[in-house]
């Protein structure tokens, strides 16, 4: 029987130079932006019932049963206050085409439910924007402190796998500080 070494061939493995760069916000920014991430916008309305929202790279499916997803959100983002006590939150994907809404949302004082963004009052009274690839509506179940955000966890209770009329299915990504699209 032969080794398991010897069916791995001799090569030199690079070794790093120098020292490694000090771990730290932009040490982490610089190492993200080599992962591409899809594109989300999350809703909530406030007790006033004025809507609130905010573009995230951040989404994930955490289980299936339950169905729950998870997104970070910083406690200095406008949004916060009212995603701190909000009971039901939207999560939509956004479509390659939809960069626009992407960057309404992300940008800080945008009116960004006002024109041209399309939206409805939907299942909970949660924000449900129109035209988006995919959307769920979720009950949240926990805000987890992680530094200057919060990690929220919830569990879906109603949505649309299949919203975008067009049927194209195609997201949005965030890579190298841009928004991008998928290459054939």
């Amino acid at each position: 029987m032969t080794p398991q070494s010897a069916l791995v061939p001799d090569v030199a493995v690079p070794r790093p130079t120098g020292p490694a760069p000090q771990a730290g916000p932009e040490l982490l920014r610089s190492v993200f932006r080599q992962h591409a991430a899809g594109v989300a916008v999350i809703t909530a309305a406030g007790r006033d019932l004025r809507p609130v929202g905010f573009t995230a790279t951040s989404l994930n499916s955490v289980a299936a049963e339950p169905p729950l997803i998870s997104f970070g959100v910083g406690t200095g983002s406008s949004s916060w206050p009212v995603l701190a006590e909000a009971e039901h939150i939207g999560v939509h994907v956004l479509g390659e085409d939809q960069e626009a809404l992407a960057a309404t949302f992300a940008r800080s004082g945008a009116d960004r439910f006002g024109a041209p963004t399309r939206w409805r009052t939907g299942p909970e009274g949660v924000p449900v924007l129109d035209g988006v690839l995919a959307w769920l509506v979720c009950r949240v179940v926990a805000r987890v402190p992680a530094g200057d955000h919060r990690i929220v966890l919830a569990q879906a209770v109603a949505g649309n796998p299949s919203a975008d009329p067009s049927g194209r299915g195609r997201p949005l990504l965030y890579h190298q500080g841009r928004f991008n699209a998928l290459r054939d």
